[in-house]
């Protein structure tokens, strides 16, 4: 812009020779460059997304009252009326709750489950389009979903297969089994059943350490997806091949996975487990020589311990005391690809650096007993909006979810060397964490892939609308 300016000719009281002021620097108009320039950079989404976290409130609740078969109410809606009839408004049990969503690609549908283990598909642009109506429920709910499947076990997770979008995979804490659905098919019957053959620790675990409690699809193959297992290990089917499993990721058989996760790459495995320590494996054999390894058997590449990579963050260290924690959900930030966000049983949530090995992001909220409230012990699970590097998790002692800013830089409120005297002026700040209160406590989130809403999944089997406010325009006349 400066380049376009003409300087202006000297007065007449000034002479030739007289000394001219240092020329005016005009600042940068941040929005009119990125009109011109036609490219987003990454600082001014990071300083946008502030105005965005300011917007976003709980806009609308839709309850899980579903029937099954005629008048019989599903196993969901019949625990909840249980639970608040038994314990009069006190939550004590671990049968309720949406545990697990995820939308689609294109965020056309969205799949969740729930811990009574009913599956259900909803229609996003039905439950958004249901904002502008009445605020009541509708009569008897069911124009607000496109299919609804009870089973007899709890389900933990649920993934869309990116190679066919019509599939959904599940899977259940309680069974060793992998549940396929096609939603193009009104049945309660999986289509497709998948389950672990023998395994390393077949004879070590007891019934009760056989279940799967996460699974994950390679983008680049339909037929092949991961399942973590309680029982030590990470295992990989082969659609093509078998309906068991055809490939083990083996730990320590103490090891109790409860999330995995797939690289960019699609040949790097990464699994949590409920000590607190992040396995990698590579697919493709690792530094293990084959010459001692079995055919479908893969040892881990590296093993990181989360509660000693915070050790080394001195000023944490000065001012907590760090214990080792159950790692509840990771998951990969879709902006940048060498951010792993992982959230613990006791509420922290940060970020993994894979490229080295250490933390970089962290947010340690307030316990609950510092606020007064008792701490609910549930499975937790965060997502990633899709453009700005902000974490959404449902807060471990209250009613909401924070968003958190994660933007890989130092700029980042919970960035472990963010200094707090070099915050510039209040234009050009940076997205702050955010607390949105919402009406129930929140187990699971999943942010639209195209958009900055938010669906969060609830204690009470409910799932809230987060998004931009909105206020209706009437006509004066």
């Amino acid at each position: 812009m400066n380049k376009f300016l003409v300087a202006a000719p000297p007065s007449a009281d000034e002479g030739p020779e007289a000394p001219r002021p240092p020329p005016r620097r005009w600042h940068r108009w941040s929005r009119i460059a990125v009109e011109l320039d036609g490219h987003i950079d990454a600082r001014f989404r990071h300083r946008e997304s502030r105005r965005l976290l300011d917007s976003l409130a709980e806009i609308r609740t839709f309850e899980h009252k579903y029937y099954t078969h005629g008048e019989e109410r599903c196993p969901t809606h019949v625990n909840r009326m249980i639970n608040a009839s038994t314990f009069a408004g006190c939550y004590h049990s671990a049968r309720e709750g949406v545990s697990a969503m995820e939308f689609d690609k294109k965020g056309i549908y969205l799949a969740s489950v729930t811990n009574s283990g009913c599956l259900t598909v909803h229609d996003f642009e039905t439950l958004y389009c249901s904002l502008y109506g009445p605020s009541c429920s509708l009569p008897d709910d069911s124009s607000n979903y496109v299919l609804h499947i009870s089973n007899s076990m709890p389900l933990c997770a649920v993934r869309w297969n990116p190679g066919n979008q019509d599939e959904i995979v599940c899977s259940s804490s309680q069974t060793d089994k992998v549940l396929l659905f096609d939603i193009g098919y009104i049945s309660s019957a999986p289509t497709e059943v998948l389950q672990k053959g023998k395994t390393k620790f077949h004879g070590l675990c007891s019934e009760s350490r056989k279940g799967l409690t996460d699974v994950a699809f390679t983008p680049d193959d339909k037929s092949r997806l991961f399942a973590s297992g309680l029982d030590g290990a990470v295992y990989m089917w082969d659609r093509r091949l078998s309906k068991t499993h055809c490939v083990e990721l083996t730990a320590l058989p103490e090891s109790q996975f409860t999330s995995v996760k797939l690289n960019m790459d699609n040949r790097t495995v990464f699994g949590a487990t409920r000590n607190g320590t992040i396995h990698v494996w590579d697919t493709r054999g690792g530094r293990a020589s084959a010459a001692f390894q079995s055919h479908n058997e893969v040892q881990p590449l590296s093993s990181v311990k989360i509660s000693r990579l915070l050790g080394k963050i001195a000023s944490l260290k000065e001012q907590s005391n760090i214990v080792s924690g159950e790692i509840l959900s990771i998951d990969f930030n879709p902006s940048c690809s060498y951010q792993l966000a992982f959230h613990l049983d006791d509420g922290w949530s940060g970020v993994l650096n894979v490229n080295t090995f250490s933390v970089s992001h962290l947010h340690c909220p307030p316990p609950a007993w510092l606020e007064g409230v008792d701490s609910v012990l549930h499975k937790r699970k965060a997502t990633w909006l899709s453009t700005s590097s902000i974490y959404a998790v449902g807060s471990s002692s209250n009613n909401g979810i924070y968003a958190l800013d994660f933007h890989p830089d130092t700029s980042s409120a919970c960035h472990v060397d963010y200094n707090e005297e070099t915050k510039g002026s209040e234009e050009n700040q940076p997205a702050e964490n955010k607390f949105i209160p919402l009406s129930e406590r929140v187990l699971s989130c999943a942010a639209h892939p195209l958009s900055h809403d938010i669906i969060c999944g609830t204690e009470f089997s409910s799932l809230l609308m987060v998004s931009q406010k909105y206020e209706t325009v009437r006509d004066p006349e």
